[in-house]
Order: C-alpha cells, then sequence, then structure tokens
C-alpha cells in the first residue's frame, strides 16, 4: 500500500482528494429565506445526525470570507429546510451549487420548484421526496479554518409512510435518495443487511 503524498498535490486535487477521503456523505438541499423574503437553495453534504432526542442535525458551512448566502439567511431568520437530494433532480440539484447572485433565487434556474407547508416561512423543495423544517439553536466557528458549524433541531418532517418500517427505520432507498462522494460525484445506494443491536461476544 502506497504512502499518498497529498501534501505535494495542486491545490485543486488534493482539495478533490481531501473530500474523497471520509467516505460517502448525504446530499442535500439546504432553503433558505432572507427578512426581505428573497429565497435561496444550496446542496450541501456536511449535513450529519447529532441526537434524536432533541432531534438535532448540523451542518458545516465554508468560511464567510466570501459571501454565504445559506448562512446569512439562516443568521437572520434562524430557520431552514433539509430536502433529499434523489436520482431524479441530481443535475438540477448539483447547479444550485454555482455562484448566482444574491438576487437571483437558484429555485429559477435550477428548475425545482419552491413549496410552503404548515406555514413554515423557508422554503422546501417540492421534488424531494425527504423533506424536513430546522430551526437554528447554535452556531459554533471551528476556529482551526474558519468554517461554521449549524447546529439544528428539526421541527417537521415530510415523507410517503411507505419508507418508513415497524421500527422507525427509514428505508431511503424507496425514496431514491443519493450521495456523493467528493465534489461533483453523486451515488444511489444498495442496502446489503440489517444487523440486530450488537452485544458483546465471548473471545
Amino acid at each position: 500500500m502506497n504512502n499518498i503524498d497529498f501534501k505535494n498535490f495542486e491545490k485543486r486535487k488534493r482539495t478533490q482528494f481531501i473530500n474523497c477521503l471520509s467516505g460517502f456523505k448525504p446530499a442535500n438541499l439546504i432553503g433558505t429565506i432572507d427578512k426581505d423574503g428573497k429565497t435561496n437553495l444550496a446542496i450541501i453534504s456536511s449535513v450529519f445526525h447529532l441526537g434524536a432526542d432533541p432531534a438535532l442535525c448540523a451542518m458545516i458551512i465554508r468560511p464567510d470570507t466570501v459571501p454565504r448566502h445559506t448562512l446569512e439567511n439562516i443568521r437572520q431568520t434562524h430557520i431552514c429546510t433539509v430536502n433529499h437530494v434523489h436520482t431524479d433532480i441530481i443535475e438540477h440539484a448539483h447547479n444550485t451549487s454555482a455562484r448566482y447572485p444574491k438576487e437571483i433565487s437558484e429555485f429559477g434556474p435550477t428548475q425545482l420548484t419552491q413549496e410552503y407547508l404548515d406555514g413554515f416561512l423557508s422554503p422546501f423543495v417540492k421534488e424531494s421526496h425527504i423533506k424536513m423544517s430546522a430551526k437554528l439553536v447554535e452556531e459554533k466557528k471551528i476556529e482551526m479554518n474558519g468554517t461554521h458549524m449549524l447546529i439544528l433541531e428539526i421541527q417537521n418532517v415530510y415523507m410517503d409512510h411507505s419508507f418508513i418500517e415497524e421500527d422507525g427505520f427509514i428505508n431511503i432507498e424507496k425514496a431514491a435518495s443519493v450521495c456523493i462522494s467528493g465534489l461533483d460525484s453523486y451515488h444511489s445506494t444498495k442496502i446489503l443487511k440489517r444487523l440486530p443491536y450488537a452485544k458483546p461476544r465471548e473471545s
């Protein structure tokens, strides 16, 4: 096995390489709105589970040394939506990563549809099969690299009941949710097996 001298890679190659190292990541579209009613949609691959009770997730936003519309909007309103990307909307979802100016909502050029549910002010993605509303409960700046961790409390969840098994397990393959490797590679998944709760084994 080779020792990869990644520190001497050209910058773009090194960024892609390091982004792949952690393995597959979830693909989510984050819907936000600012205090003036302008909406924003951004694909984020850093949403992760943080706790079940209360229901918490978190995501990492890159440094705000340049405009970060998602971060700015969440700071203003303290809310957002999290929407799974699925196989039919990959190209549309990926295009939200383009650098649109603040005054242009990504919903327009990407041909994704704003949806508002149960009076929640931030827009959902109508085409998404699994979506949730969330409120900001804490922001932590990671001093090492200037990124921001946003801790979110999940408010409401929307999906077809057929995706949920008796024990609460969500079969995300039925929803055709996809994952991301690196910065631009999208993948479908295949369940291999579910295992029972692990107990200590005798040596």
